[in-house]
């Protein structure tokens, strides 16, 4: 029979897969909850933004400011503090203690806090997958797409993840071979075969399914997603005529016979403009012959009454 477990024992053993957890939670920070990304409304323009140290705005420093790193606006009697204040709990400028470059927020003056955010940081490289904008250069918040995981700033969020199931390809077979793909990687666009997704650069974590060969992120079953292939609007799937019921030239061949049937119109209606004009001339040399006929008649009358 196994030893039966003592109280420290199982106390070691809780806190490794504490310790466990949270190494394994690093890398899948949630950016919407994170004090660095919270919302704010600025005291002088009232405008809703991200956690700033200035308004992105008006550029005016808030009376509460908040610690991008714990979250809170008020330092209370505590030994970490690097600026010591004992038996006052200071707020505003007097618990701030820098600026992180990289989410635009401030830190409080807590020695953790100072050395271990920017570090740990989860905005370091937060620009947005559509814009390529970092959050220096707009006042919104920062999301993750639920999808492929990239960052997303608040304008595009929803167009991103609406059109992020999208296959770079018409249809669902493996990238390698043309055998159906089982598995889809979001960030390649691509599906993969049982044998193709196996790959010898990216390690598979036991209980998790295998990372995308091509960029390592992690690939979800394709039956599971509301996956589409890619819809070409002035490709060869489109453009056929409707004379031939659907059996005409598509793609450039519909092309280049609807510029030059264009081309045909154009010269059809140049040439129609000319005949026009033509028209117009010979009406004008007509009148201007039948003027000259009236004047020569006016003056030979005019001469046969001086005779008389």
């Amino acid at each position: 029979m196994p030893k039966k477990k003592t109280g420290a024992r199982k106390k070691a053993e809780s806190r490794k897969e504490r310790e466990k957890q949270t190494r394994a939670n690093r890398d899948h920070i949630d950016v919407a909850k994170h004090p660095c990304n919270s919302a704010m409304e600025c005291d002088k323009c009232e405008r809703r933004q991200k956690n700033r140290a200035f308004c992105y705005f008006c550029s005016s420093v808030q009376k509460l400011p908040m610690c991008a790193q714990c979250g809170k606006t008020k330092c209370m009697k505590s030994s970490d503090c690097v600026i010591r204040h004992p038996g006052i709990h200071s707020t505003g400028m007097g618990m701030v203690g820098a600026v992180c470059d990289f989410c635009e927020a401030w830190v409080c003056h807590g020695r953790k806090c100072l050395s271990t955010h920017a570090c740990s940081c989860p905005l370091q490289e937060a620009d947005c997958i559509e814009c390529d904008r970092c959050v220096w250069d707009h006042g919104g918040r920062i999301f993750r797409c639920s999808f492929c995981h990239n960052f997303l700033c608040e304008d595009d969020q929803f167009e991103h993840q609406a059109s992020c199931q999208i296959l770079e390809a018409e249809t669902y077979k493996c990238v390698s071979c043309n055998r159906l793909g089982q598995h889809s990687c979001l960030r390649c666009k691509a599906c993969y075969c049982d044998d193709h997704v196996r790959s010898k650069v990216f390690k598979q974590d036991k209980g998790k399914n295998p990372p995308c060969p091509k960029c390592g992120h992690e690939t979800q079953e394709t039956k599971d997603l509301s996956m589409s292939t890619r819809s070409v609007k002035f490709g060869r799937q489109s453009g056929a005529d409707e004379e031939s019921y659907g059996y005409g030239a598509s793609g450039y061949a519909s092309y280049w016979k609807n510029v030059a049937s264009s081309g045909a119109d154009q010269d059809e209606d140049n040439a129609e403009d000319d005949e026009d004009e033509e028209d117009e001339d010979e009406e004008d040399d007509d009148n201007e012959e039948e003027e000259e006929g009236d004047e020569e008649e006016e003056a030979a009358n005019s001469m046969a009454c001086l005779n008389l």
